[in-house]
């Protein structure tokens, strides 16, 4: 039996669902018959509107879209605009105030506290910029992700032209909008590896093939990558190299063919992961060959993983670990990568990195797989100007190893599946690190990754130190906590954490941290980076040195239990939440 969500999609779902929402948007929020909240929420999401977390009625998070991470000349500001006028709730974040935006570990933006009634406003005006939230979330094909430098720097063989014809003619595809489960497309063109297609439903990755004694540029395919519920699962190869001209065939072929013969049974395992392990690599290879494809599919050829560095744990002088700092563009003129901790921008400052764009570059934007933004098209005789403006002191190109490593998730602020507080937390924490730990000059990263919750949108699994929320018991009262695992990251062999502690209370996991990264300084080998340092240490001796302890941190948030409608609203039970929280005509 199909499970029911099933049910209400096949009853109405993909671009039919906007008109339902401008319909319940003119009628207001009342109009949404409480008893049917999960069906129409359910549909909503393709149209990129989640709602809050419970006590929170009325407002949504808005997930956008952009191919690749690109912001057009114009889209940066047009989203900060809306997070000002229209992104702000009843109590201000005691972080980062009311009126902000988050970046995404896929490259796109989402908004918070959007009022349903003024969705047709926040759409109008966005869409005046070329920037959609169609496809943002749901079952259906997410943002695609690629190299966020695509087309500005060199590439061993073009992505942005296949990215954009995934993001035009296959998600634009409405007859597809009905997957499965929700479903991550990525192309890589360049050898560092940063889209990250091992963690992808399908990825395309740059590789060469010997074809009638010639060396042909193209991609090799991986299938079935993921994170999430503590089964992470490295995409694997298809044994499949196609040329730019026939890669699209191929990405829509799979994309079809989980469509049709996916799990719409038990939601749990029907990603495309458990689809590539029940049907195998060499199944889904011959199916796609007989009912998908009209040419004839090529073995894999050479691929460059050995040369990936972005998350890779790998020393500096190997390659770049991101897009942070200031780098040379193919065509002379110079991207500037800054730093977003937590990915969080107050709308002020994302308007005044829009017009920084517009001063010092060509107005476009690049968004990044670790939340993180970059200016780009910068001359050189314009660098050094853009690099003394006080708004980029605040997000700095060259900022501490702590900030430039660090992700959030959304966390208890406004999910309703985490069990944590994430963001805020994490950026007081960033701030303790940064006081209380000092590391070898030759340390560049330290990826730290949050996740409030096991679902790990913070892809704490590849993290070098990754954080899931958990909750634990402490002095006879249910207190918010962590696990913490080591090790993880991506690049030629992707490795996801081992758990070295678990349940630890959120007032002692910042000294369990400190200690850890005091080993690492104290016992690492020259130049060796804190995954290899992973490697090469036993578990037994990472576990001792990660020792949890109370501290000098202070510890917020930590007895929020998820009962305060929100959880910087002192004292405001989730009973209290319906008639104070969110009033329709506020």
């Amino acid at each position: 039996m199909a499970h029911k969500k099933e049910e209400y999609k096949e009853d109405c779902y993909g671009d039919e669902v906007r008109e339902h929402i401008l319909e319940f948007a003119e009628q207001g929020f009342e109009s949404i018959p409480e008893d049917e909240y999960d069906k129409w929420f359910t549909r909503f999401k393709f149209w990129g509107l989640f709602h809050q977390r419970d006590g929170q009625e009325s407002y949504f998070m808005m997930r956008l879209t952009n191919a690749s991470g690109v912001l057009e000349p114009g889209q940066l500001r047009a989203i900060g605009e809306v997070a000002r006028d229209y992104a702000t709730g009843p109590i201000e974040n005691p972080e980062f105030g009311n009126g902000f935006l988050d970046l995404t570990t896929r490259q796109s933006v989402q908004l918070h506290w959007i009022d349903l009634e003024e969705v047709p406003d926040v759409w109008g005006h966005l869409e005046a910029a070329g920037v959609s939230s169609r496809s943002a979330g749901g079952d259906t094909m997410r943002n695609i992700s690629g190299g966020a430098l695509a087309g500005k720097i060199d590439e061993y063989v073009d992505s942005l032209s296949l990215l954009e014809e995934f993001q035009e003619e296959l998600r634009g595809d409405d007859a597809l909008a009905n997957m499965p489960r929700k479903f991550n497309i990525s192309a890589t063109g360049s050898k560092d590896g940063s889209a990250q297609d091992s963690l992808n439903d399908i990825g395309f990755e740059a590789a060469r093939k010997e074809i009638d004694g010639e060396t042909v540029k193209g991609f090799n395919v991986r299938v079935g990558g993921g994170l999430g519920g503590r089964k992470p699962r490295a995409a694997t190869p298809l044994d499949i190299f196609v040329t730019p001209e026939n890669a699209y065939e191929v990405g829509r072929g799979f994309v079809q063919l989980y469509h049709d013969y996916g799990n719409r049974t038990t939601r749990a395992k029907n990603r495309s992961r458990f689809f590539v392990q029940d049907w195998g690599e060499e199944k889904i290879r011959e199916t796609l060959q007989e009912e998908y494809v009209d040419f004839e599919l090529k073995t894999a050829g050479e691929d460059f993983r050995e040369e990936y560095t972005y998350n890779a744990g790998r020393p500096p002088g190997d390659g770049r670990g991101d897009y942070v700092g200031v780098g040379d563009q193919s065509d002379g003129k110079n991207y500037v990568g800054l730093t977003v901790p937590v990915g969080r921008l107050p709308a002020e400052d994302a308007i005044g990195i829009a017009d920084l764009a517009d001063e010092y570059g060509s107005g476009e934007v690049r968004l990044t797989r670790r939340q993180n933004c970059i200016i780009t098209d910068v001359p050189d005789d314009d660098l050094e100007a853009l690099l003394e403006e006080p708004l980029v002191s605040k997000y700095p190109p060259e900022p501490s190893v702590f900030d430039r490593g660090a992700m959030a998730c959304t966390g208890t602020e406004f999910c309703s599946i985490a069990l944590t507080e994430t963001k805020a937390r994490m950026a007081k924490m960033l701030r303790w690190l940064n006081a209380n730990v000092e590391l070898p000059d030759d340390v560049e990263h330290i990826h730290m990754h949050y996740s409030g919750c096991t679902a790990d949108c913070g892809q704490a699994m590849t993290a070098d130190i990754g954080l899931q929320g958990m909750r634990a018991r402490k002095d006879g009262e249910m207190v918010e906590a962590f696990d913490i695992g080591v090790g993880g990251g991506v690049g030629e062999d992707p490795s996801f954490v081992e758990w070295i502690q678990q349940r630890v209370p959120a007032d002692e996991a910042p000294m369990a941290i400190k200690r850890l990264l005091e080993a690492f300084a104290a016992h690492r080998s020259e130049g060796q980076t804190f995954r290899q340092w992973v490697e090469a240490t036993g578990t037994e001796a990472l576990v001792e040195f990660c020792e949890p302890a109370e501290s000098d941190f202070d510890a917020p948030y930590m007895g929020d239990g998820k009962q305060a409608w929100y959880p910087f609203a002192d004292g405001v039970a989730d009973s209290e939440s319906k008639s104070s929280a969110a009033p329709s005509d506020d």
